[in-house]
């Protein structure tokens, strides 16, 4: 069985529907509010797991009722919580607005989430067991290269989606095996908006890059490769909010299981194309054999 360790957030999403985001100053009526757990690390743990992995996270929720709803929602999806933290005060929350069109916008709140500021006993011995190491950037930055340098000792593929964007040190770059960012994230990057310009810069400091393109589907660069983009099936997006996340977790079970890069980038896509046509960011994740009908399709 593939095994996945995850380090990252967990929130607990709070969604707002509405036909069209409100503009600074501007209120609007939504038509429906919904709790939905969530945060990047979360998000990619579930999205794994339900792609066929054996998942451990590796977060920490707070002595609060969502926080109590966060790992029960893990251990609903088959999520190992040995290594979840419980610490005093609130849980981490995402506070989203989605639109008729399934765009969204997101304000996090860390909370727990940023106590995870550094490897807690155990969880370098995880790290060394996995397949592959999923990191993002919800979480203090401290944690993140500490995890990221955990793989590099044990030989184990780390995996960094660098969200929300901001600069990353030569230390993190230095212990990532795979990026794999947004367009928008690539262009913060490195200041290109052209995804093709922004991965072959971004190959000067990791080895290979993903740039995931939505619809598009996505450009896998590598050095001393030709550069290939892998299109998205075509789908009525209802909600977009969790579908990078859900490719990333598929991805990593894809690869780890030994897929070429090819077939593992459109079984990703499948994933991600299911999870947007559902609501919500971990309620919307695919299993395995929907992601294989999908696929096949």
């Amino acid at each position: 069985m593939t095994l996945i360790a995850v380090l990252g957030s967990t929130n607990m999403d709070l969604v707002a529907y509405v036909a069209k985001a409100p503009q600074r100053g501007e209120t609007v009526t939504g038509r429906e509010f919904r709790t939905i757990p969530g945060g990047k690390g979360a998000n990619q743990a579930i999205a794994a797991a339900h792609a066929g992995a054996d998942v451990t996270i590796i977060s920490a929720v707070g002595n609060d009722t969502y926080g109590a709803r966060l790992r029960s929602t893990f251990e609903h999806s088959g999520v190992d919580t040995d290594h979840l933290r419980t610490v005093e005060g609130p849980s981490g929350t995402a506070h989203i607005v989605v639109d008729d069109e399934g765009g969204n916008a997101i304000v996090v709140i860390p909370a727990a989430n940023g106590t995870v500021d550094h490897l807690a006993p155990g969880d370098e011995g995880l790290i060394a067991t996995a397949d592959a190491l999923l990191l993002q950037l919800e979480i203090p930055l401290a944690a993140v290269i500490a995890g990221a340098e955990a793989a590099r000792r044990h030989g184990v593929r780390t995996i960094l989606t660098p969200a929300p964007a901001q600069p990353l040190p030569a230390e993190l770059l230095a212990a990532v095996d795979l990026l794999v960012p947004n367009e928008h994230e690539a262009a913060a990057l490195t200041g290109h908006t052209d995804p093709r310009e922004a991965a072959a810069a971004l190959l000067d400091q990791v080895p290979e890059v993903i740039v995931t393109l939505g619809a598009a589907g996505s450009l896998y660069a590598a050095r001393g490769a030709e550069p290939f983009t892998v299109p998205a099936p075509r789908v009525t997006a209802v909600d977009s909010t969790g579908a990078g996340d859900t490719f990333v977790g598929a991805l990593a079970v894809a690869l780890a299981e030994g897929r070429p890069m090819r077939d593992a980038l459109a079984w990703a896509a499948a994933a991600a194309a299911l999870s947007v046509q559902r609501p919500g960011a971990t309620a919307s994740m695919p299993y395995r054999a929907e992601i294989d009908k999908q696929y096949a399709a």
